[in-house]
């Protein structure tokens, strides 16, 4: 057992999340890991092997339940018949060349089921595009992007407000499970998520809160139209170091920047509050007013995150 691996230790290994690596366990046997008296999975080095080579065979058009079930020898076999292919590349290789375009084969899936109110083409959507591309990618490149084209359709009224409901609910579960993947530390700083009064739209403080968890920080997500006085309350009991908050509709809502103000009164000093989201931009007067930081979809979020947290060890 001494030279076994925790998920987190395979996960970096891989490529993979352990949300997929648990999906390709439970649902396809795919890899059968060591489990303590307290249930904790340890896995081997050919249990590595064989999820590097599942991955990279995902990425370049096999689907799971085709090969999960497959040897170390039939997958290797399978990857030399691919043009081009050295085995000494696939070890631990994560998504690479082309993933711009792969996000948006993604995100075009994702919005077909989407306009279909197909639950279980959108899951499985979702999920390939997590395999393809690695829990990171998955956040930047298609989370961020495909809930800022769900707003735009809707806003245009190519779409109703059921198949923005849809995605919302579906998409919320699918990326809540991911974050559930990452489990801080005890010492890992706090941030709040939610969004303001008379925000409605909850999408992006959902990959808000999940790209936090994976940078290893504990998230407290409210979720949406809060007012100041409870963000407030929650931020000062849960004693986080940031506020994260999602504006996405609409650009002029005559009440908010109150609001904003109120919960900037209500926080402590040092509780930094960051704001992102496709309308924060029209909120940019009272956000300079009150020292908030405009953070971008989720790479602004990271570096603000990590500034942050340098900032109180230093």
């Amino acid at each position: 057992m001494s030279s076994a691996l925790t998920i987190r230790a395979v996960a970096n290994r891989t490529g993979l999340t352990p949300h997929v690596i648990r999906i390709w366990e439970k649902r396809y046997a795919a890899v059968e890991p060591q489990r303590t008296d307290s249930n904790r999975r340890f896995y081997s080095e050919k249990d590595v092997e064989k999820l590097c080579m599942l991955g990279w065979l995902i990425r370049n058009g096999h689907s799971i339940g085709s090969i999960a079930s497959l040897g170390l020898e039939e997958l290797k076999n399978l990857v030399k018949s691919a043009p081009g292919v050295a085995i000494a590349g696939v070890h631990g290789q994560a998504a690479g060349t082309g993933a711009e375009d792969s996000a948006s084969r993604h995100e075009a899936t994702a919005l077909k089921s989407i306009r279909d109110l197909d639950s279980r083409g959108l899951d499985d959507a979702l999920n390939t595009a997590l395999i393809d591309l690695g829990g990171r990618g998955f956040l930047q490149k298609l989370m961020c992007p495909l809930a800022q084209r769900i707003g735009e359709l809707w806003s245009a009224g190519e779409i109703t407000a059921a198949h923005e409901h849809f995605a919302s609910a579906a998409i919320k579960v699918f990326v809540g499970q991911i974050a559930r993947s990452f489990l801080p530390s005890e010492s890992a700083p706090g941030v709040l998520v939610a969004t303001p009064h008379g925000q409605a739209h909850e999408l992006g403080a959902v990959i808000v809160s999940a790209a936090a968890a994976q940078m290893g920080w504990k998230t407290t997500f409210l979720g949406a139209n809060l007012p100041a006085a409870e963000i407030a309350g929650a931020a000062i009991q849960n004693k986080v170091r940031a506020v994260a908050l999602s504006i996405v509709y609409p650009l002029d809502d005559p009440v908010l920047p109150s609001e904003l103000r109120q919960l900037r009164k209500s926080l402590p000093d040092e509780t930094r509050l960051l704001v992102g989201g496709r309308a924060a931009h029209g909120y940019e007067t009272v956000l300079e007013e009150i020292g908030a930081t405009r953070v971008g979809c989720p790479q602004g979020l990271e570096e603000e995150l990590n500034r942050i947290r340098q900032e109180a060890v230093s």
